[in-house]
């Protein structure tokens, strides 16, 4: 039996059980991408906690965190015990997790085992796909890939500690970050779209109590129509509505407006790039006032080396950004990059945390 999408009302219960959902996309200081950081050669528990710790000091009570279909491919015992202990350290300190299945950004060719060193001076020089370009064409592969999806999300289908799945990530990003040539982006994308629908229906077959969502990034969104025939894909099979956005506090408002007409609960699951004007103190207010979920990028600076702009792909930064981190909060240590920035965000949380707590007491 096909189950459908959340009736709208649905949705706004669980907005209305969540409260506002303030985070960050976490990937640990050790790990250069997804696969380092869960693969049970490097998995580091201790340090998980320590970086969820800041996170939980900050009053986030929420964490975007990226899996891979590879590690479920390995060992997929081990794998589902890696994430639940990942559960409990967030639960412990407040913080839900939004678990993200798929991804179409960087490297194409992901491998097990050791993961290659960072590049001197660049932004996410170490991030894979998953799948990867390979195994989008293959069709005999797929078949695995419905399996990975039903396991991980049957086995916490009905856990409290998940916040929602995010089936796939950017499934449309381009040349630039998806590391592909132009030529064969529309192949590309031809490939992921039926992928994409299959992979809401694998997830949605296991009945998960967390909504199940995709974001979309590009484009002008004012009408239907305009949207790509993935970002209608995207939306069409989302219980609650999510995007990315970097930009300033204008463009950031003008797309939740756009995003309103979907009548369903709205998370940011990517902003903050400090240059661009997508800061802390510029968005969380509106993201705030809308009842719009907020993840930033990064958290603490480590392999990633998210700490430095987009355009080190191009012009490398040996020596470190020239001024204000682009992404993350915190040092290694713990020390805050913006001492001020950092206690707005506390201000901003514990007011929300208040809100939610009046809220449930007058419900």
């Amino acid at each position: 039996m096909s189950v459908s999408v959340w009736p709208i009302a649905a949705a706004r219960d669980w907005q209305a059980r969540m409260g506002w959902q303030v985070g960050c996309n976490f990937t640990p200081s050790y790990a250069i991408n997804q696969i380092e950081m869960w693969h049970a050669a490097s998995f580091d528990l201790a340090a998980i906690e320590r970086e969820l710790d800041l996170a939980a000091s900050l009053g986030l009570n929420a964490v975007r965190v990226y899996l891979h279909d590879l590690l479920w491919l390995e060992d997929a015992d081990a794998f589902l015990r890696r994430i639940d202990l990942f559960l409990a350290a967030a639960a412990h300190r407040g913080i839900r997790t939004m678990l993200v299945l798929f991804d179409s950004c960087w490297d194409e060719e992901p491998t097990l085992g050791p993961q290659k060193a960072p590049l001197p001076g660049v932004h996410n020089s170490g991030w894979v796909q998953s799948p990867g370009p390979r195994v989008l064409a293959d069709a005999s592969q797929h078949d695995r890939l419905q399996a990975y999806v039903e396991h991980v999300v049957g086995r916490f289908a009905n856990d409290d500690r998940v916040l929602a799945w995010d089936i796939w990530n950017e499934p449309d990003n381009g040349p630039d970050v998806a590391l592909c040539a132009p030529e064969i982006l529309a192949a590309k994308a031809a490939l992921v779209l039926p992928l994409l629908t299959e992979a809401f229906q694998w997830a949605r077959s296991q009945r998960p109590t967390q909504p199940l969502t995709s974001g979309i990034w590009l484009g002008d969104w004012s009408a239907p129509h305009l949207l790509s025939d993935i970002q209608s894909a995207q939306i069409a099979n989302s219980d609650v509505i999510s995007f990315h956005n970097y930009g300033d506090p204008a463009d950031f408002a003008q797309r939740i407006e756009w995003l309103k007409v979907f009548n369903r609960p709205i998370l940011c699951t990517e902003f903050m790039a400090r240059p661009t004007g997508s800061t802390f103190e510029a968005i969380l207010p509106i993201a705030m006032a809308h009842g719009v979920g907020a993840f930033c990028w990064g958290l603490v600076k480590g392999k990633t080396q998210t700490h430095l702009p987009w355009d080190s792909w191009h012009t490398p930064y040996p020596d470190g950004p020239h001024g204000p981190w682009f992404h993350d909060i915190f040092e290694t240590d713990g020390t805050a990059h913006d001492e001020a920035e950092v206690e707005f965000i506390r201000m901003l949380t514990a007011i929300a945390a208040g809100l939610h707590l009046d809220d449930a007491e007058a419900a």
